[in-house]
């Protein structure tokens, strides 16, 4: 059985996601944020990080223990006999930048503006050092999907769920809108889909969807 460690308003929204996507089973163990927004100790307990998401996957005889969410979905990907995998050479090229750029790229710089902005004066001297090279990415990101439906191609993959959340972030909390109307259709495409809204049903209220 797969399990979930799911923190609320998190990073593992996304699983849940692709795990809908794919069909598989799964359970959920809930965490809520402290009051600092930081993740409660009892995640240390599933692993040393203590952070989620965490994947569980007792398979095969085996206690797996995953974290990261890039490894948790090329996990997912594999263990599905390659679902939500990229097909052709050209996408397999866009689907491996997309799945590292989420995190490796974009998710940095949003984050610290994400932090900075919680900081009075100076911290809005640091976001207005830091929006360029946000706008930068989003840029990027506007033409890519400007140029086809999604990530990798034309069908969703795991490039799709990992991008989904520094977007998602982007517009809630760092004023992604209408000057790029190619991400929001994604976005807006990507939260309609059945298995984004099972997903928001089983874990509850999100504040980035």
């Amino acid at each position: 059985m797969l399990t979930v460690h799911h923190l609320n308003n998190s990073r593992s929204q996304r699983i849940l996601w692709m795990l809908e996507e794919l069909g598989l089973e799964y359970q959920i163990r809930f965490y809520e944020r402290r009051a600092d927004m930081t993740a409660p100790s009892q995640l240390k307990q599933v692993h040393p990080l203590g952070k989620s998401p965490i994947l569980e996957d007792d398979h095969e005889g085996r206690n797996i223990v995953l974290v990261e969410t890039g490894a948790i979905c090329e996990y997912l990907v594999e263990r599905s006999g390659g679902r939500l995998g990229p097909v052709t050479f050209d996408e397999r090229l866009r689907y491996r930048q997309f799945l590292h750029y989420a995190e490796g790229s974009v998710m940095p710089v949003l984050f610290a503006i994400l932090v900075a902005s919680k900081v009075p004066l100076l911290g809005r001297l640091a976001v207005r050092r830091i929006r360029p090279m946000l706008d930068v990415h989003l840029d990027y990101v506007e033409a890519e999907l400007a140029s086809r439906p999604y990530f990798a191609g034309e069908a969703l993959t795991g490039a799709d769920i990992m991008m989904s959340f520094p977007l998602e972030a982007a517009r809630a909390r760092a004023g992604l809108g209408a000057s790029r109307p190619a991400i929001l259709r994604w976005l807006d495409r990507m939260h309609a889909r059945p298995a984004y809204q099972e997903s928001l049903r089983k874990a509850g209220p999100y504040s980035f969807a």
